[in-house]
């Protein structure tokens, strides 16, 4: 005798509801204790040279023309580039009196002529006759 003649055969099936859950769960735990570190830096490609390195001067101004071709001063951001403006951060950080700083002048491969150029202007503007240029050694 078959007991169970009138019920249909259930069909199995695989309940997603609680699977969801659990990833979306898991999802949220990794989420929350995953930590993000954000570099804050400059990132600048400077042209390749063969000459030897020269030493850091302690009486020096180093100048940083980024690819997009904005100007830092000694890692101070100028605001704008501006001739006049560059020239005034120039006259400040130059001496009143004695031996006048080394402008030492990172310009990024891709930076714009122009942007090196003025930079170049504005020292000679500002009274600083000695500029020189920041180059990679080859490896």
């Amino acid at each position: 005798m078959d007991f169970r003649r009138g019920r249909g055969k259930e069909e199995l099936e695989i309940n997603l509801i609680p699977l969801i859950d659990v990833l979306l769960v898991i999802i949220i735990f990794l989420m929350l204790t995953t930590t993000y570190s954000k570099f804050s830096g400059l990132e600048i490609n400077l042209p390749s040279s063969d000459a030897p390195s020269a030493q850091e001067q302690p009486n020096e101004i180093n100048v940083t023309i980024t690819a997009t071709g904005d100007v830092l001063i000694n890692h101070n951001a100028v605001g704008s580039r501006d001739l006049n403006v560059i020239v005034d951060a120039l006259r400040r950080l130059a001496p009143e009196s004695g031996k006048s700083p080394l402008v030492v002048i990172n310009g990024d491969a891709k930076a714009n002529f122009q942007s090196v150029f003025d930079v170049m202007q504005a020292a000679q503007k500002a009274g600083l006759p000695n500029v020189s240029f920041a180059a990679q050694t080859k490896k």
